[in-house]
């Protein structure tokens, strides 16, 4: 067994990393008008140099810019696609005892991805300070749709919210070919619908909010195969699967059985990133949908959300249960989701993040060899 020179990596992560001091302090000072635009570029310029220096010194593989220009994991992203724009509502997310900021997308004109979105200037900036592979994360098509609230769709761009597919296949097509050309190799869809699918109190929530969900499965299987059939051999596309994350607190709980097959066997992802930090995601059995071959599923054994280590046996033990269903050659190792999806963070400290980082390349070398 050996470790792989294509991503996804033994030792590999999901993308978002705690906001520094530095970071956090130029974000609230531009908030309050007291910095530029400029000004906070440039100490996000600074900020992201280092951690992409600590994610090659720990060993990685890969580097990401931590998602430090962001503010949310998915709305930023979303709020730069054409059609689409941020606004406040009179609720956020609700997660276990907290919610998010009370914001949401609406759309108000036809979806499309335009040459100017500024994360292609972001990944721009992270391809040209690593020496590793850089790594390029953006919300999931799926999530756009799930995450709509009911009358958020112009009637004069779109009949209804099952209208907007078609066009958010297409932005996505030309998302791909724009970070493909932009050097990227490396890129990854963060979605948590199909987690949310998985959980009872999620699809009644997704019902009260006038959802299908009796036939989404099929429906976002079909729109992320559409946005990735302008995927060129040589790129990789992952997905992160996500339960949800914010301040060390989740939403979804349930195992990914009522999906496996979907996500694993129809979905044409080359990789998957699926939560396993807690009882919560059940067992390994639906991982006997992946097919055999060259996609790669990355257990997150290790959790984000605190930061308490893990014993290292412990870890060892739960992949070696997992290849009760899949090969050792398509498993890799990873935390179970970013430590920092909402500019908030979790709750554990800076050099905690990196600790694990480092046990998961040690632990890396160990079950996969150097």
């Amino acid at each position: 067994m050996t470790q792989r020179t294509k991503p996804p990596f033994r030792a590999d992560h999901v993308g978002s990393i705690l906001r520094t001091a530095p970071v956090k302090q130029a974000r609230a000072r531009r908030e309050k008008g007291e910095i530029t635009a400029a000004q906070l570029k440039e100490v996000e310029d600074r900020e992201i140099e280092k951690i992409i220096k600590k994610q090659e010194d720990v060993g990685l593989q890969l580097a990401t810019d931590g998602e430090f220009r962001r503010s949310f994991w998915h709305f930023d992203f979303f709020s730069m696609l054409d059609g689409c724009e941020l606004y406040e509502l009179d609720h956020g997310i609700q997660f276990q005892g907290v919610q998010t900021k009370a914001q949401s997308i609406r759309i108000n004109g036809k979806i499309g991805f335009s040459a100017n979105h500024p994360m292609l200037e972001h990944f721009k900036f992270l391809k040209a300070h690593t020496k590793v592979t850089p790594k390029m994360t953006i919300p999931s098509p799926t999530v756009l749709h799930f995450r709509l609230e009911p009358g958020s769709v112009n009637k004069a761009a779109y009949a209804s919210r099952d209208a907007i597919f078609d066009d958010l296949a297409i932005a996505y097509q030309n998302a791909i070919k724009a970070f493909y050309a932009a050097g990227c190799r490396y890129l990854q869809f963060d979605d948590t619908a199909w987690a949310y699918l998985c959980s009872k109190e999620e699809l009644q929530k997704a019902r009260d909010r006038g959802l299908d969900v009796d036939h989404l499965q099929d429906t976002y299987t079909k729109c992320i195969n559409k946005a990735l059939e302008a995927k060129p051999a040589d790129m990789t596309i992952t997905t992160h699967v996500c339960r949800g994350n914010f301040r060390s607190t989740f939403i979804s709980s349930g195992g990914y059985e009522p999906v496996a097959e979907s996500l694993l066997a129809k979905c044409n992802y080359d990789g998957y990133f699926l939560e396993y930090d807690t009882d919560r995601a059940g067992g390994f059995e639906p991982l006997r949908f992946l097919p055999k071959g060259n996609k790669i599923v990355v257990l997150g054994l290790i959790t984000s959300k605190s930061g308490q280590l893990e014993q290292p046996e412990d870890i060892k033990r739960r992949i070696q249960e997992a290849t009760k269903f899949v090969a050792l050659e398509q498993l890799a190792l990873s935390p179970q989701c970013g430590f920092a999806s909402t500019e908030e963070g979790n709750v554990l400290a800076e050099d905690e993040m990196w600790a694990k980082f480092k046990m998961i390349v040690d632990l890396s070398k160990e079950v996969w060899g150097k």
